[in-house]
């Protein structure tokens, strides 16, 4: 055996072992990096901690123009129609108070006309062609035939999705659950889209979206908080410090999450070991009994989805992204393509060593690692 033949072999080992919901969220993360990095690189913005590059509205996630900017014309749109559209809410606080929209008052909130101010109409048109530029990036750093593999699957489930789900995934609700942002409603005749039609970062955000209604359906506590955050701890103690780069989300990610599962007695943070500074995150009893049945829920759903969309395509899809290498290591594809430029913030933080098993979509700006 070659030696590169054994370094394949381990990768693939490792990604065969990750469940389906944290393969589809470590290629959707990164696609929507990148797709953040280039907007970041064309667009005029300015940000908290990171500087400015001229006049421009504060810097959002390209899910912000997937919730919002692509529905606000020229002409405006209400509130409420704003809503229906993106199936799904955006944070229009934030949008007005960012730069991107002006609401005008107009009767009841829902009534309001919202426009997009001359910074959201320069944004909206750098976000629009990045899904497709990102997509052909894909093709030849995995190759034509790869993405097309990918493609396929993920449209023959959407396809069979009898929802109207969005194109994104939503912001996080209370708990940092999916659902709850999500009126989940049966699709009518002609309003749903042909899946093969739909860009690569929605097929797998309605994907990854019906795994987590689906999750969410059996359990008390968010995907995203079990996926990132849980599945990281143990009843010994991690240092909380460490949970970000451990689970491959932001710290404020971490923060939201550990205040739920403190409520919940699921975790306690507490003082390190004597003359340490580190405060450690555990798991208590209760916190262990969901991390241990994580894998056994997702494993279920897995196999449900087998029964409902096809053994054939289910396993097509699992090998179309296992073939992404998305596991941790200097050579994955997928992490080298989150190289940002030099200009862009993420060049001035530690590079990700992982990506997050459930995207942690924030009010904060959209950003898939909650950052």
């Amino acid at each position: 055996m070659r030696p590169e033949e054994g370094l394949e072999g381990n990768r693939r080992g490792r990604a065969e072992s990750l469940p389906l919901s944290a393969l589809l969220s470590q290629a959707l993360v990164a696609f929507t990096i990148e797709c953040d990095n280039e907007f970041e690189h064309r667009m005029p913005h300015r940000t908290s901690n990171y500087g400015s590059t001229g006049k421009g509205p504060w810097l959002v996630s390209i899910v912000m123009w997937w919730n919002c900017m692509r529905f606000v014309g020229d002409a405006g749109v209400r509130v409420a129609e704003l809503e229906e559209l993106a199936r799904t809410k955006t944070n229009l606080n934030g949008m007005e108070r960012w730069g991107y929209i002006a609401v005008e008052a107009k009767g009841p909130s829902r009534d309001s006309i919202v426009r997009a101010t001359a910074m959201g109409r320069q944004a909206r048109e750098v976000w629009e062609p990045l899904p497709a530029a990102i997509e052909e990036r894909w093709r030849k750093r995995f190759g034509t035939d790869e993405v097309t593999e990918l493609r396929k699957p993920l449209a023959e489930i959407v396809d069979q999705i009898p929802f109207d789900l969005p194109d994104c995934l939503p912001i996080l609700g209370n708990g940092l659950f999916s659902r709850e942002r999500v009126p989940v409603r049966p699709v009518s005749r002609g309003s749903k889209q042909t899946a093969s039609n739909l860009a690569l970062p929605v097929l797998l955000s309605q994907v990854l979206l019906e795994f987590a209604i689906e999750f969410e359906k059996d359990s008390d506590l968010s995907l995203a908080i079990t996926a990132d955050v849980v599945r990281v701890l143990h009843e010994a103690g991690v240092r909380v410090r460490d949970l970000p780069l451990l689970g491959g989300v932001s710290k404020e990610a971490v923060s939201m999450a550990m205040g739920v599962l403190e409520k919940l007695r699921l975790a306690v943070v507490e003082a390190g070991p004597a003359g340490r500074r580190a405060k450690l995150a555990r798991l208590t009893a209760s916190g262990r009994e969901i991390q241990d049945r994580y894998p056994r829920l997702v494993g279920a759903i897995e196999k449900r989805w087998d029964e409902r969309f096809g053994q054939n395509t289910m396993a097509a899809l699992r090998d179309a992204l296992e073939r992404l290498e998305v596991e941790p290591g200097a050579t994955s594809p997928l992490l080298r393509g989150l190289e940002p430029y030099a200009d862009c913030w993420r060049a001035s933080v530690q590079r990700p060593a992982r990506l997050p098993h459930y995207p942690m979509v924030l009010h904060r700006g959209g950003f898939p690692d909650g950052s």
